[in-house]
């Protein structure tokens, strides 16, 4: 009976911290997060591929994400007295959206489905903190801190490696039984929590989101070029965007969702159940030129709390002007076009002048 005792003390010590996950996983549901895991502290099987990543200078002109690689390999240097992480996603989409070789309306201006309602990253941390004071209500005062793509971590990879998907080749992590439209987020603590499994990857020989992209960004399975990528030079880049990735941007004004609209497992992408990811101002349903008569302080004023803030005005305007010369040709745009160059910096006047080109050449 003594040789029995100790292992009887350690499987109830097990339950009860096993007991403890439960219970947080049900109060994440609860607060709207379509999912939630735990997660080992420890992210050091990401770091030769990020390296390489690095190395190729896919990141483009990205330059902080060189910066704290120890933190991100070992989040326990980021917030010290880390035991787990707890994380979570949220499902973004409003509606079923129509597969992308469905034709778009040219003269519309397409806004990547994440940012048409509120900045994710404020409802994210909000309701992490709501998670932490519920969990100290239950088991006393531990230490905890949220995130929202806000610090050097692998949000990814963590997620990953506690089974909440698995990286699919467009390097976006997918659910088996929800796609890849959801954002993440990561809840720090002090708890000593039993982690989750790993889940396995299921994208097999499926090379759609490689094939679809409209710049190639995707230039092998699982490594992205940045500086191809839509959504890195319509929102992170700041300058001239390259002429011979103009035409493949299309109408995309913010952002990009082509790699997840062709992936076969969006079919079971569930939709958001938070009110916040509703568009604003029409955004999902807006034209190109209707954007382009905002001014700064409409910008501004219909921005305000939204992820479009993110790239600013000038960009915002840049962003469209491509839009616009990719449109089909009639005489409003270019009269449109032609009065607005004594409004904006160098920049956009250097795809304004594009975008006449482009406009005139198709008259």
């Amino acid at each position: 009976m003594s040789e029995s005792l100790p292992s009887r003390k350690i499987d109830l010590a097990q339950l009860d911290a096993e007991a403890l996950k439960q219970w947080i996983k049900s109060q994440a549901l609860d607060l709207g997060f379509a999912d939630c895991v735990v997660a080992k502290p420890d992210a050091q099987a990401e770091m030769a591929r990020f390296q390489e990543y690095l190395d190729r200078g896919y990141h483009a002109d990205m330059d902080y994400l060189k910066e704290n690689l120890e933190k991100r390999a070992d989040p326990t240097l980021l917030v010290p007295g880390t035991k787990s992480i707890i994380c979570v996603r949220m499902n973004y989409l409003v509606e079923t959206p129509k597969p992308r070789y469905v034709p778009y309306e040219p003269n519309s201006a397409i806004i990547a489905r994440y940012a048409r309602g509120r900045d994710y990253h404020k409802i994210m941390r909000g309701r992490l903190k709501t998670l932490a004071s519920r969990i100290r209500d239950k088991v006393g005062n531990f230490e905890s801190r949220p995130f929202a793509d806000s610090a050097p971590i692998f949000e990814k990879s963590l997620a990953e490696s506690a089974g909440m998907g698995w990286t699919g080749k467009h390097t976006l992590l997918i659910h088996k039984k929800s796609g890849s439209f959801f954002v993440l987020g990561e809840l720090f603590t002090s708890l000593d929590l039993p982690f989750d499994e790993p889940a396995t990857a299921h994208c097999g020989s499926c090379s759609a989101c490689i094939d679809i992209c409209p710049t190639q960004a995707i230039v092998e399975p699982y490594m992205l070029d940045a500086r191809k990528c839509i959504a890195y030079l319509t929102i992170e880049y700041k300058g001239i965007i390259p002429q011979e990735l103009r035409h493949g941007i299309g109408n995309r004004v913010f952002g990009c969702d082509d790699c997840q609209l062709i992936c076969p497992w969006n079919s079971f992408a569930k939709k958001a159940t938070i009110e916040d990811f509703n568009p604003r101002n029409g955004l999902d349903n807006i034209s190109l030129l209707e954007l382009w008569q905002w001014d700064e302080e409409t910008f501004l004023k219909n921005t305000e709390g939204s992820p479009l803030r993110r790239t600013g005005y000038q960009s915002f305007k840049r962003n469209i002007a491509i839009g616009l010369g990719n449109a089909p040709y009639t005489t409003e745009i270019v009269t449109q076009l032609e009065q607005a160059r004594t409004k904006h910096d160098e920049i956009v006047n250097h795809h304004i002048d594009w975008a006449i080109e482009q406009q005139i050449s198709k008259s």
